[in-house]
C-alpha cells in the first residue's frame, strides 16, 4: 500500500513539473530536467541547481549524485555536466552552482555546496530520491569541493548556515573526485615550476597567497580532514596533469587508505588536466557498489 501511494504521489509530482515547461523544464537522455531551482540566497545572489530525474518514474526512491563543476573556483557553471548520461536512469542527479572566488572567497564555496546537500535532503521526498543514499562527483575545482564535502561531515568550521535546513545532514555516502586539489599548501612545490605568475587559482580562492594564509589553506585542503569516518572514494587523475599534479591525488589516496577508507586511485596514462569520456567507465560501477542495491538496477 505504501509503495502504491508513493508511486502515485511521485507521478503527480513529476507530471506537474513536466507541465511547467515555461519555467525551464525540459527532457534530455533518460531524465526529466528541472532547471534553475533555487536552493539558497546569499546577499542577493540566488544559488541554483538543476535536477535530472529518472524516467520512467521509478517505484522506489532512487539514489542522488550531486555534480559540482570545475573552473578553478572562478569560472564554470552547473550547465557543464556529463553526470546524467554517465549514470543513466538508476540515479537522480543534481548539478549545482556555487559562489565563485571573484564573488566571495573560501569558505563560501564549501558552505554553498553543503547548503545544496541539506536542501536536497530536505526536499528528497518531493523529487523521489533517497536521502540516505547521496553521492558527490566533481572535476578539478569541483573535485576539490566534493572531496572536501566528503571528509568534512559534521565539521562546524566548514558547515556554514547558508540556506538554512540546519536540521539536515550534509554528509554524503560516496565521492568521485576527478583530479581535484587536495593539499593547497603543496601545490606550487609539486608543480615544479621555478617561477609562476601569481596569483594562482588557489590564491584567489583563499583571498591571497596560500603560504601567507596557511591556516585557511589547511582548512580548505581535503587532506587535512581525512578521518576513519570518511566515505569511500574513487579518485581519477591524468598522469601528465600540469595544472593539478598527480601527487595531489596520490597523497590523498594514501591518507584515506591509511585510515581504512575504501579508496581507489585510477591513473589515466598520458592524460593531462582531463581525459576522454571513454575513461568514465568506472564511475557508475563505483556508485552502484555503494549507493545502488543490485535488485534496483534497471
Amino acid at each position: 500500500m505504501h509503495s502504491k501511494c508513493f508511486l502515485a504521489l511521485r507521478r503527480m509530482t513529476v507530471l506537474c513539473v513536466m507541465a511547467l515547461l515555461t519555467l525551464g523544464v525540459s527532457s534530455a537522455h533518460a531524465h526529466t530536467v528541472v532547471r534553475d531551482v533555487e536552493y539558497a540566497s546569499v546577499d542577493g545572489i540566488s544559488l541554483r541547481l538543476d535536477l535530472y530525474l529518472p524516467k520512467p518514474i521509478p517505484e522506489h526512491p532512487v539514489p542522488l549524485v550531486i555534480w559540482v563543476h570545475g573552473g578553478g573556483w572562478r569560472a564554470g557553471s552547473k550547465d557543464n555536466t556529463y553526470a546524467p548520461e554517465t549514470l543513466g536512469d538508476d540515479y537522480a542527479v543534481a548539478s549545482i552552482d556555487y559562489r565563485l572566488s571573484g564573488i566571495e572567497t573560501f569558505p563560501a564555496q564549501i558552505h554553498d555546496v553543503k547548503a545544496a546537500v541539506r536542501w536536497l535532503r530536505a526536499h528528497a521526498s518531493d523529487y523521489g530520491f533517497d536521502p540516505e543514499r547521496f553521492g558527490a562527483w566533481g572535476s578539478s575545482a569541483g573535485g576539490h569541493l566534493v572531496a572536501l564535502l566528503g571528509v568534512s561531515c559534521g565539521n562546524p568550521d566548514l558547515e556554514g548556515t547558508v540556506g538554512g535546513n540546519l536540521d539536515q545532514s550534509s554528509c554524503v555516502q560516496a565521492v568521485c573526485d576527478f583530479y581535484g586539489p587536495t593539499d593547497l599548501l603543496s601545490l606550487l612545490k609539486q608543480r615544479g615550476i621555478a617561477s609562476v605568475r601569481r596569483p594562482m587559482a588557489e590564491d584567489l580562492l583563499v583571498g591571497g597567497p596560500v603560504e601567507e594564509l596557511a591556516d585557511l589553506a589547511r582548512l580548505a585542503s581535503p587532506i587535512t580532514h581525512v578521518s576513519s569516518d570518511s566515505p569511500p572514494f574513487l579518485i581519477m587523475h591524468g598522469s601528465d596533469d600540469p595544472v593539478v599534479p598527480l601527487a595531489q591525488s596520490v597523497d590523498f589516496d594514501i591518507a584515506l587508505r591509511a585510515l581504512g577508507i575504501d579508496s581507489t586511485l585510477r591513473i589515466i596514462d598520458g592524460a593531462g588536466h582531463g581525459f576522454p569520456r571513454s575513461e568514465l567507465v568506472p564511475v557508475k560501477p563505483f556508485f552502484d557498489r555503494f549507493l545502488l542495491p543490485s535488485s534496483e538496477s534497471r
